[in-house]
């Protein structure tokens, strides 16, 4: 039986820090029953979501290995916890790379990031990371990642990596596809077929995440422009960082991403398009939401209760009025 022609290593480090808590997220944090993983205990442990997608996808082609590198899973704090720690990243960070060169030589490098990691001491952590990777696979590895698109990100991350994939909705229903898509585009630049060009263009909207429901306008059609773009220029992936603005980082807000098949000038192009778009309605984004007071909604919370005690009782006038 012939070997795979073509290795990938998968990694993944992901956290969404709120730097304004007290606690920090410690390396002890990060280490629990399952994680770290490796081998296929990582390719397995989110089947539906963004390494499910890319497991699945790359392992629809034929003489492809998937090797998991030993990685850190989501710390026991899950989201919203505290700035990690330089000890935990540091340590994580050696693992994988110890990992990646005991392991290879690989083709390609697939990294499951989150995008709003908050570091002490290391400005842009997943960029970082992705420098480290690069130094330890060479200038002609192909290196994808996906992304949350709250991410705090500026064009660091792109000067180290090649493919960036952002998912579009908010909740996040469409990370499987995003992991499809970056199997999918990395197998092809390892094969010839896709020259990755980008663009990045950062945009001084910080908004917060509960105004940032993609289920109507004006988040919706920000998706959609991207969209647009995406159907009418084959192999062209636009990602829109809405962003993390519970972080004290400097790359805290949107930015807009564009990656294209060797046209950097169409990926400029895409980029200047979505940003102008998004700062001509800025104000519709912002107050997409009405954010109440505490007094007010506690009151309206009390109000809402009454009115579900009073349908319970099959009493169908509204006690409000």
């Amino acid at each position: 039986m012939s070997q795979p022609s073509i290795r990938i290593a998968v990694l993944h480090f992901a956290h969404e820090t709120v730097t304004f808590l007290k606690n920090d997220t410690t390396l002890q944090d990060f280490i629990y029953p399952g994680s770290p993983a490796q081998g296929e205990a990582l390719l397995k442990f989110d089947p539906k979501s963004y390494i499910g997608g890319f497991v699945k996808m790359a392992r629809e082609f034929d003489a492809v290995e998937l090797v998991g590198i030993e990685s850190p899973l989501w710390p026991r704090t899950a989201t919203g916890s505290g700035w990690v720690t330089a000890d935990a990243f540091e340590h994580f960070a050696g693992l994988m790379i110890a990992g990646i060169k005991a392991e290879g030589p690989f083709h390609g490098v697939y990294l499951c990031l989150h995008g709003a990691m908050a570091v002490r001491g290391v400005l842009r952590p997943e960029a970082e990371l992705a420098r480290r990777v690069r130094e330890a696979v060479g200038s002609e590895v192909l290196i994808a990642a996906t992304f949350d698109l709250h991410g705090n990100q500026s064009d660091a991350f792109l000067g180290h990596a090649d493919l960036a994939f952002t998912v579009k909705y908010f909740p996040h229903y469409d990370s499987y596809l995003q992991g499809e898509r970056a199997a999918r585009t990395l197998l092809r630049a390892i094969k010839g077929d896709y020259k990755p060009a980008h663009a990045t263009v950062k945009v001084p909207i910080i908004s917060a995440t509960v105004v940032q429901w993609t289920g109507a306008s004006p988040w919706m059609d920000l998706v959609q422009r991207a969209l647009v773009w995406e159907a009418s220029e084959p192999d062209l992936y636009v990602n829109v960082f809405f962003g993390f603005p519970f972080a004290d980082v400097p790359d805290v807000g949107m930015t807009i991403q564009a990656i294209s098949n060797g046209n950097p000038e169409l990926a400029a192009k895409v980029c200047r398009d979505m940003a102008e778009g998004a700062w001509r309605r800025r104000e519709a984004l912002l107050n997409s939401t009405r954010v109440h007071t505490i007094a007010d909604g506690v009151a309206l919370a009390k109000q809402a209760a009454r009115r579900r005690r009073w349908w319970r009782s099959g009493c169908w006038t509204d006690p409000a009025r």
